[in-house]
């Protein structure tokens, strides 16, 4: 079992607050302010999960400033007002940042009983076979 200190507890919460509210402002056209609410979230609870010096040296390593740019001018561009643009950055960034971790993911996805069985369906295996 996984032991967590207190920060990455409420890391924990922070970033699962910031997706839920993230995902519900889509399902509600957009919505500036839960997209908001939910960026900071999640970059808050980040930080709070991995600490703030491991956070600011993953986002600024040399060969992701072009993903950080994309992702952190995403968040800037929904706290402006530009939902729409500013999610679609976010997306783009949050894709180029993360896809290192894509395929470890999806071999742990394959172990897991009922996961795994999803993942062997005849379309989303020509998907997934494609990411390691």
């Amino acid at each position: 079992m996984i032991s967590l200190t207190d920060s990455q507890k409420i890391g924990m919460g922070l970033t699962g607050f910031g997706v839920f509210f993230l995902f519900f402002g889509m399902m509600l056209f957009f919505d500036k302010a839960l997209l908001a609410i939910g960026n900071i979230l999640f970059v808050s609870g980040l930080s709070f999960v991995i600490g703030l010096e491991r956070t600011f040296r993953f986002f600024f390593q040399k060969h992701k400033v072009k993903a950080t740019s994309f992702f952190l001018g995403g968040v800037f561009v929904v706290l402006i007002g530009w939902p729409i643009i500013g999610v679609v950055l976010e997306i783009y960034g949050f894709f180029l940042l993360f896809r290192g971790f894509f395929p470890v993911a999806v071999g742990f996805i394959r172990r897991v009983p009922v996961l795994g069985s999803l993942l062997s369906l005849p379309g989303i295996r020509t998907v997934s076979i494609m990411l390691p």
